[in-house]
């Protein structure tokens, strides 16, 4: 695409350099001369600059189609959440966050829609549910444990749109599916929003979710705060929990603690036997 600017030239039309109506332009395109009274561009390079830019608008249009077009539309959009399963956005299944507590008496569960050929690209472990002869493929109703509606719905709507609205409780709700259900996309982006979210007060805690649902940024970030604040943190109730609960941990962490003395040491011994 070329440029269209113009300048001004030093070339005059008469001698006197006062003359500010004399002075002319010269199109940096066609290397023509006009008056300054013209403005902007010679005639014939703005035709050209607007029928670009036409174009221009014309591709993008085209990109914006093509992409509209491509996206999955969410079932879980405003305007037919409340629509069955059997609506115009044609779901064929429907995903049920239920309780493992054995707790009787309790409001049923929201069902949110969804389309197996989703769910099947998205996610192995729904791919192997769904394609085989399991229960949840004949009752096209899947059954997730241990997870709030507004989880469930927020991970079911990543599967359509790859974004998520995150707070910290969120995060660590679809980590856990995404890590269950194998998304890895998924609980990447939960992972990187919650090593931005961690502390030396939090780091236990990150530690202990960390090493339990297998993400090993977070482990790392967090294992790097506790080292450099073991003398505040062993002094805190959740580091004491953390000895009793899972002492295999504590040892872990201890063990990479003693390993950053050594080294620092080993630094300070080589850096004073320098000449």
């Amino acid at each position: 695409m070329r440029g269209h600017r113009c300048t001004a030239s030093s070339r005059v039309e008469t001698e006197s350099d006062t003359d500010s109506d004399s002075e002319t332009m010269r199109c940096i395109s066609c290397k023509e001369y006009y008056g300054r009274c013209d403005a902007g561009t010679c005639k014939e390079c703005y035709e050209e600059a607007s029928e670009t830019e036409e174009e221009l608008k014309r591709e993008i249009d085209d990109l914006k189609a093509k992409v509209a077009f491509l996206r999955f539309w969410s079932p879980l959009d405003h305007h037919i959440t409340h629509r069955s399963s059997a609506g115009p956005c044609f779901t064929d299944v429907v995903l049920v966050a239920s309780s493992d507590d054995g707790l009787t008496g309790t409001a049923p569960s929201v069902p949110v829609p969804a389309h197996k050929a989703v769910l099947v690209s998205r996610s192995p472990v729904f791919k192997a549910m769904l394609e085989n002869e399991m229960e949840e493929s004949r009752s096209g109703t899947i059954k997730i444990s241990d997870v709030s509606y507004d989880a469930l719905r927020t991970f079911v709507n990543y599967f359509y749109t790859a974004e998520a609205c995150l707070d910290e409780q969120m995060a660590y709700d679809l980590l856990i599916l995404a890590e269950k259900y194998q998304v890895k996309h998924l609980k990447s982006y939960c992972e990187k929003f919650l090593v931005s979210k961690l502390n030396w007060e939090n780091s236990v805690v990150s530690y202990a979710f960390a090493h339990q649902h297998n993400a090993k940024h977070m482990l790392e970030a967090a294992l790097l705060l506790i080292i450099d604040n073991m003398d505040k943190l062993t002094k805190r109730e959740e580091y004491m929990e953390l000895v009793e609960k899972d002492p295999r941990l504590v040892v872990e962490i201890y063990e990479a603690y003693l390993s950053k003395q050594i080294n620092t040491a080993a630094h300070k011994d080589s850096s004073s036997t320098k000449p």
